[in-house]
């Protein structure tokens, strides 16, 4: 290899070593506190990876390192919603899993937790803001942490793909990478937007 193709295969070769850990850690991050944009993170790795010379290899690992961070995510914060649920004064992550689970949305939860079980999971990771209050049925279900993952690895994987799909489109009509992020970015801004868009226009006066 002369020197001129080592100096392109070395810069790429270091964004990709630094990419994958900080996408798989910033998912993780999302999962225990969802403050952090993990959808667009991921559609826009997808974009990043769709116009790097071999997608076909960087796709697949950007599916699966955001599908692996998201379950690890969920595992983790739903184990340490059963420790709290256990224990006798509670714990900060079972009062922050309840906070944002508000009632009405903790009863349909609860009403789909009991009519299709763990399933239920996965359309809870495809629905903006449907996870938490999910989870927190299963918790006050006292769901097992193995039976809660079996229906979680499902959910994880089926919102990977999704999330992928939508940078796939983005950066598939655009040559520059930086129009096809922008598009995704703003694609699943509104997707998480239009249910609470929907919510407000449904409770609107006639």
């Amino acid at each position: 290899m002369n020197l001129a193709a080592a100096a392109q295969v070395a810069p790429a070769s270091t964004q990709q070593a630094v990419a994958y850990p900080s996408l798989f850690l910033l998912v993780v991050i999302g999962a225990l506190v969802p403050v952090v944009p993990t959808g667009a993170l991921v559609s826009s790795a997808a974009v990043v990876a769709l116009h790097q010379e071999t997608p076909s290899l960087s796709l697949p690992v950007v599916f699966g390192v955001a599908a692996l961070a998201a379950f690890l995510g969920d595992i983790t914060l739903y184990w340490l919603g059963r420790r709290g649920m256990r224990s006798k004064n509670g714990s900060r992550w079972l009062q922050a899993i309840r906070d944002r689970a508000p009632e009405e949305r903790l009863a349909q939860a609860q009403a789909k937790l009991e009519d299709h079980g763990v399933m239920v999971l996965v359309l809870s990771r495809l629905v903006p803001a449907g996870r938490i209050p999910v989870m927190l049925a299963c918790l006050m279900a006292k769901m097992p942490v193995r039976q809660f993952a079996r229906g979680d690895v499902p959910a994880c994987l089926a919102w990977a793909v999704t999330y992928q799909l939508i940078g796939i489109l983005g950066g598939s009509l655009f040559k520059e990478p930086w129009e096809g992020v922008v598009l995704a970015v703003a694609l699943t801004v509104l997707i998480s937007a239009a249910p609470t868009v929907w919510r407000k226009v449904r409770r609107a006066p006639a």
